[in-house]
């Protein structure tokens, strides 16, 4: 199956390529056997990113971050039985079967057109599952979505590519629609955009990152719906400690640890959970 995706849309093979590598490595962090099949079914050639990242260094970076926005969505859902899922930028992951949720659990795939139907020629249907192919942008796909119960948004490796003023309307957007739940995102601060910016550059000829977040707090004080409730470092410590022994390459959790004395290198990209908190 050949991929061709334009601009932003071709960074989500970057995720695809990262899981499926993890889940030919042991010990494997994810251990996500869809997305390997999904990658040896696609026709795409990855040489450009392996000229700015090795293998490894990609595959922990991605595996580590899926988990991490696994837990937290497994952790919504373990408190609410009946709720609704909003994966926003979906890309071709495979969160959805990951997370195996409940009957009552409603949840949605979003991403633009031809991303979503590429994920129908690689994933299967399920019950309670739907994929829709729009911009996040739109306001028009939203009337679609109920609002009867309790709602997660999943914003991975999206909102540093909207213009401030979109995803400042897009937090309006879910608060005003939904009175109750948690939003999950990840952010990326001036240096991140500009070093993911000049890789970005040589591969699409353009910046493509938009909207560098320096603080968590930054749509908890434009919108006050929001609550923040977590924020870690993607480079944090904690994360790699967490993960089987060998599983993060040899030296990485000396480097995370040195990090951690550098706020602008520390705060590159924030794993960022806030609280619904209505009115």
């Amino acid at each position: 199956m050949e991929i061709r995706f334009p601009d932003a849309m071709e960074t989500s093979l970057i995720t695809l390529y990262g899981i499926a590598t993890d889940a030919r490595i042991e010990p494997t962090i994810l251990g996500d056997g869809m997305a390997a099949e999904a990658f040896e079914k696609i026709d795409y050639d990855f040489s450009w990113l392996t000229r700015f990242s090795s293998p490894k260094s990609v595959r922990t970076k991605v595996a580590l971050r899926a988990k991490h926005f696994d837990a937290w969505t497994a952790e919504f859902l373990a408190d609410h039985e009946r709720a609704t899922v909003l994966v926003l930028g979906a890309g071709l992951d495979t969160r959805v079967w990951r997370i195996d949720p409940g009957p009552g659990v409603h949840w949605y795939d979003v991403d633009l057109p031809p991303v979503i139907e590429a994920r129908g020629k690689l994933y299967p249907q399920r019950e309670n599952y739907r994929m829709i192919a729009a911009s996040v942008a739109d306001p028009a796909w939203w009337e679609e979505i109920p609002t009867d119960r309790p709602v997660l948004v999943v914003a991975q490796g999206l909102v540093m590519y909207l213009e401030p003023a979109e995803g400042h309307a897009l937090s309006r957007r879910i608060t005003d629609r939904f009175p109750t739940g948690a939003v999950v995102l990840d952010t990326h601060n001036r240096l991140a955009v500009r070093t993911s910016n000049w890789m970005l550059k040589r591969r699409f000829g353009s910046s493509l990152m938009r909207w560098a977040i320096e603080d968590a707090h930054e749509l908890e004080r434009s919108n006050p719906k929001l609550r923040c409730t977590d924020a870690i470092s993607a480079l944090s410590p904690a994360l790699l400690g967490g993960l089987p022994p060998g599983a993060a390459p040899r030296g990485s959790e000396l480097a995370s640890r040195m990090t951690q004395l550098v706020p602008p290198v520390r705060d590159m990209s924030l794993y960022v959970r806030y609280e619904i908190v209505g009115a």
